[in-house]
């Protein structure tokens, strides 16, 4: 892993200040003040803290979630490679019957695939055929990302540092294998109510979904990490991501993967 270059103190300050956001429901400022705005590996340093005092509070890891798949938005924050995220266990809402809109701050949601692991990934090349030997079947998703930095003003430091933006996810019912169809192939219309708000394909996550899984399992090894078996991994935004706010219903269709629907409650933070 890249050294970084800011202190520990630096590190600790910016991890209070995102667990206040997290405990206090209001978003702070961002981080890049303490950590700069390119010192990728103190926000994953910020970020591993983060996970360390989720785990201490009783959470379990679940799979992680692959961000800035997109090449209009890796230039818009000024970088060349993906990013990515922890998924913990009380993040997935796929039972409920609305998303908890009072848990998030200004969410958005995105459509995706999410693969199912039915081996770890640790050894070996970890190249595209390897992780989709690796893969127990896909499901559509809808990503309800947040930022607990306030009005969405971020640089990659910023996001990193905070779990790569993540909020909650809600994972359709439909399984295919990989022998079933091609995540490159796919298409994806995402609703807003009845108003399509985003179209995209496949190719769209950095060319196909597989590439992210294939970069994710070879940088969550170099993390000391490495993806297991029955975790998810979110791979990637398959089109623009739209906002949530409560009240919405979102639907995503994608696919042979089919539909995914997420009806946010009412309820704000007070």
């Amino acid at each position: 892993m890249t050294s970084t270059s800011a202190g520990r103190d630096a590190v600790a300050l910016a991890a209070a200040r995102i667990s206040e956001a997290l405990r206090a429901g209001r978003p702070v400022a961002p981080v890049r003040d303490l950590l700069g705005d390119r010192d990728i590996a103190a926000a994953y340093a910020v970020q591993q803290e983060l996970t360390r005092r989720r785990l201490a509070a009783g959470a379990t890891v679940v799979g992680r979630k692959i961000g800035l798949t997109s090449p209009a938005v890796q230039r818009q924050l000024g970088v060349d490679r993906p990013d990515f995220g922890v998924l913990f266990d009380d993040m997935d809402v796929s039972a409920l019957a609305e998303v908890p809109s009072g848990r998030l701050l200004r969410p958005k949601a995105e459509a995706e695939i999410a693969f199912v692991l039915k081996d770890d990934l640790v050894d070996g090349d970890l190249d595209e055929a390897g992780v989709r030997a690796a893969v127990a079947y896909a499901v559509a998703a809808i990503e309800i990302v947040d930022s607990r930095v306030a009005d969405w003003d971020i640089t990659i430091t910023d996001t990193v540092a905070d779990n790569a933006s993540s909020g909650l996810f809600v994972l359709g019912t439909r399984r295919l294998t990989l022998d079933e169809f091609e995540p490159r192939e796919v298409t994806m219309r995402l609703y807003a109510g009845d108003d399509l708000v985003s179209e995209g394909d496949g190719a769209a996550c950095l060319g196909d979904p597989l590439t992210a899984l294939a970069w994710l399992a070879r940088t969550a090894r170099e993390f000391g990490e490495p993806l297991r078996a029955g975790q998810v991994v979110l791979s990637g935004a398959l089109g623009p991501m739209v906002p949530a706010p409560p009240g919405a219903r979102i639907r995503a269709e994608i696919g042979p993967l089919g539909e995914v629907a997420a009806t946010f409650s009412k309820e704000e933070r007070p």
